[in-house]
């Protein structure tokens, strides 16, 4: 499916992209640590890590992490866990993939999510895209990229197949990334997906952070074995989901544990 506007990121990124690029994603940062943090109930589970792997993971190590995705807003509401130093700095936030049909079907709104470094993938072209591409390329240069490998908002919240998407990025990242999966709860409360589609102010929301883990490992034994780029894909894939999805259980029941013990009073 072709995209409906230019392909939005500049061959070279000068000084007026960066700047504006600083401003787009630091303010939109901004209001989701405000939203989050201060105008609804969040807790986060392991924190350390994250911000561990964002400001001290080696030079040129790149970090993949991935997370359920209940709401249209997750990105950028989930990132309101990070502090004003990770957030305004803009070379050190993540990229991450957003939907074509969505995001980019207006050059205006391109032009608004690419400086946020959102990068366009087009639902049904497959794992080998220009998008998936371009964020193999910001891996291999140690950068962060996000995902939501179920690949679209699960409004049913039930157990979904990962794309393998997912599994592309790590079989051919020549650097083997640092992988930190998270789950959230209470996303889709804030922003519902029925109408009126709007912020809500006062719910409860919860951020659990798992264990960084690399794969270097697996896709050493899958190379060694002569698997096919789609074996390697399905084998990375399934590895991925049961490491996220063995946090859903822990998220839920930390959740209940600490918004359910506490009043209609702020944490």
């Amino acid at each position: 499916m072709p995209m409906e506007v230019r392909w939005p990121f500049p061959s070279r990124q000068g000084l007026s992209w960066t700047v504006t690029s600083v401003l787009v994603t630091g303010l939109v940062g901004a209001y989701s640590r405000i939203w989050t943090k201060y105008m609804n109930r969040l807790l986060v589970h392991n924190k350390e890590d994250l911000y561990e792997a964002i400001e001290r993971r080696p030079q040129g190590k790149p970090l993949l992490t991935v997370a359920n995705h209940q709401s249209c807003m997750d990105d950028p509401h989930i990132w309101g866990v990070l502090e004003l130093k990770h957030l305004w700095r803009v070379r050190k936030m993540r990229w991450t993939p957003a939907a074509a049909d969505i995001c980019f079907t207006k050059e205006l709104h391109s032009r608004f999510f690419s400086l946020g470094k959102c990068v366009p993938v087009c639902r049904g072209d497959g794992v080998y895209q220009k998008g998936m591409d371009f964020l193999l390329e910001k891996l291999n240069h140690g950068d962060w990229v996000h995902f939501f490998p179920e690949g679209k908002v699960n409004m049913t919240q039930e157990h979904m197949r990962l794309k393998w998407g997912i599994g592309r990025l790590i079989a051919e990242c020549s650097l083997n990334p640092i992988v930190l999966p998270l789950w959230h709860v209470g996303l889709c409360d804030v922003l519902p997906n029925n109408p009126p589609y709007y912020p809500r102010l006062g719910k409860r929301i919860t951020v659990y952070v798992g264990k960084p883990f690399t794969l270097e490992q697996l896709v050493t034994r899958l190379r060694e074995e002569n698997r096919s780029p789609m074996e390697m894909r399905k084998a990375l894939t399934d590895l991925i989901q049961e490491e996220l999805w063995k946090l859903k259980g822990l998220a839920e029941a930390t959740h209940q544990g600490y918004h359910g013990s506490r009043g209609p009073g702020r944490p």
